[in-house]
């Protein structure tokens, strides 16, 4: 209950639209149960014996005309209630979903690395479908299955008390099913989703690295993988199908048990005169009524646990809290220079048990460039994610301007960073969409100027659709320099006083490079930048190198001191410069 309190508390906005329905919904019901009525006056009235024939036809007349004015009403109100209701269940779904991305999106970056893709987006497809149709389909027929199911009882406690509490008899074997099958069906339905889940997953993961699969020949492996996780969830689907297979069979058992139970004890009643023909064939219609509720409640309730299952996952990720906190008490300067500062910070993941950053400290003044090195895994990537407050050091504090970054709020903080990864990321949409991210209020020209500033408006003007093109998913269809230099024209248009280089052009060819690390020196012009490198060619002409290693910073200075001085930035340098020398 506390499950669909939750998921029926998003129905709030919409209550007038539930209450037009809901009333609608009693109306039609409440029609529905006059029709036996009408027949049960009609045969005794009509049908009596002795009856005279004249007022016998009126009546027939009467009772017909009655029954088409009642078709009339209910197909109004029936209309209203099936129009609201589901329009209040999509509408409630669509917030859901709205609701379920929002809350993704404030998530920190870690939650991203420990979940799969594909898990995150079949909670946001298949399992809001489920709710869906729940929610949009079952909340009107279960209103209707109500109305008819008491507004009947009531009419059979009216017609006659003694065959209505015979009727009832069935009741307790029909609630145990329901308890009986619907626990089992919700843990069945939520297992068959966490398949799915899986399945998607791995569907996702192969389709993004298609270029890596198809050059290693691995659709054989990845067709048998994903047809493993089918077949997982097919057999959960097995189970389901099989509950519910029995489920409504046992119900409809009952519910034909006690409707025998009532034509035999009724039949009885009336053969000894104690009651009507009439009232017989009367009470008989309603108690087809109210069996055919309890049949729809039967699929209702196995429809509402798959439900239940599917929305314990949806708020299983509505729970996940952020340890990123904004802060109590915000501190927003009015400009920022750039002065970045590690105090004693060290750092370790949760799932692993070394640290990452050992007691690493520096400064930098505004406008400074700093270079990173270090061999792969000594904590480069780390340090300049904390500046983004990807993650919180567990000891000491970073500053910015001499205001410690968890003071600042999320949302300044990141606007005054722009990031220029190894592996750009663009999105599904045009190029000037994609440079327009940075700052979506900018105006065309400021795209353009961004653009050329960033060397990327002559092979954007040579497309045929300029800066209209698609870029495709991922901008698969531009090369890797094409991307870099869309990335690079993205952080111009942001602005940002801090700028992290995170090996921008060690995967391009020399062409390429020479273009993106033009465009960087405009970029970097001003602003303060850390730049991890593992080619140590490229970071000559930084104002100081940090040579990282094993979470320490082991050397620090300009790349002529470090080279007198010896140590693993020699080496490294060294090692890379004879290695250059042999492909040469």
């Amino acid at each position: 209950m506390a499950q669909l309190r939750r998921l029926f508390a998003y129905v709030r906005p919409y209550r007038g639209r539930l209450v037009t329905g809901m009333v609608a919904v009693t109306v039609a019901s409440l029609v529905g149960l006059l029709f036996p009525l009408l027949i049960r006056n009609l045969l005794n009235t009509a049908f009596a014996p002795g009856a005279n024939a004249g007022d016998a036809r009126a009546l027939l007349d009467r009772t017909a005309l009655s029954i088409g004015v009642l078709v009339a009403v209910q197909a109004v109100f029936n209309y209203t209630r099936t129009y609201q209701l589901g329009r209040v269940g999509e509408a409630v779904v669509a917030d859901l979903r709205k609701d379920l991305f929002s809350h993704l999106l404030t998530l920190p970056v870690r939650f991203f690395e420990e979940r799969q893709t594909g898990e995150m987006t079949s909670r946001l497809t298949s399992d809001v479908s489920t709710v869906q149709a729940a929610v949009s389909q079952a909340l009107a027929q279960l209103v209707n299955q109500a109305i008819n199911l008491l507004g009947g009882l009531l009419v059979l406690f009216y017609l006659d008390v003694r065959l209505t509490l015979v009727m009832l008899t069935v009741v307790p074997a029909v609630a145990f099913a329901a308890a009986f099958f619907g626990r089992r069906l919700r843990r069945v339905s939520t297992a068959f989703q966490d398949r799915v889940a899986a399945a998607n997953a791995s569907a996702e993961e192969a389709i993004q690295g298609i270029r890596v699969v198809k050059s290693f020949t691995a659709e054989r492996f990845e067709r048998q993988r994903y047809a493993a996780a089918i077949d997982d969830s097919f057999e959960q689907a097995l189970r389901r199908v099989a509950l519910r297979s029995l489920f409504v069979p046992a119900v409809i058992v009952f519910g034909f048990v006690g409707i025998g139970v009532v034509v035999w004890y009724g039949g009885r009643l009336a053969i000894s005169g104690a009651m009507q023909s009439g009232d017989l064939v009367g009470f008989l219609l309603i108690t087809l009524f109210v069996a055919g509720s309890v049949g729809s409640f039967t699929g209702l309730w196995a429809q509402l646990q798959e439900a239940i299952g599917a929305s314990r996952r949806i708020f299983e990720l509505l729970d996940e809290t952020t340890d990123l906190e904004e802060p109590a008490d915000p501190v927003v300067p009015e400009r920022v220079e750039g002065h970045v500062e590690f105090e004693e910070v060290s750092f370790g993941y949760p799932d692993r048990q070394a640290a990452v950053l050992r007691g690493i400290s520096l400064k930098t003044k505004p406008g400074e460039v700093v270079a990173l090195v270090g061999p792969s895994g000594a904590g480069k990537s780390t340090m300049v994610s904390l500046i983004s407050r990807f993650f919180d050091p567990q000891q000491g504090r970073i500053t910015l301007d001499g205001i410690d970054i968890r003071r600042l709020p999320l949302g300044f903080l990141r606007s005054q960073i722009g990031w220029v990864p190894q592996e750009t990321q663009l999105f599904s949409g045009s190029i000037a969409a994609n440079i327009r991210y940075g700052s979506p209020g900018a105006t065309e020209e400021e795209v353009r100027s961004a653009a050329r500033a960033a060397n990327a408006a002559e092979f954007i003007d040579e497309l045929d659709e300029g800066y209209a093109t698609l870029v495709g998913e991922r901008g698969v269809k531009l090369s890797g320099g094409q991307r870099q230099r869309v990335a690079i024209a993205r952080a111009l248009l942001k602005d940002p006083r801090i700028l992290i280089l995170d090996e921008a052009t060690s995967s391009l060819d020399s062409e390429s490079e020479a273009l993106v690390q033009a465009a960087l020196e405009v970029l970097m012009r001003g602003r303060t930048t850390f730049v991890i490198a593992h080619r140590l060619a490229t970071v000559k002409g930084a104002d100081t190198i940090l040579v990282v290693d094993s979470g320490r910073i082991v050397q620090r200075g300009t790349h002529a001191e470090l080279l007198r001085a010896g140590g693993l930035h020699a080496e490294l340098y060294e090692r890379q410069f004879a290695s250059e020398e042999e492909m040469a």
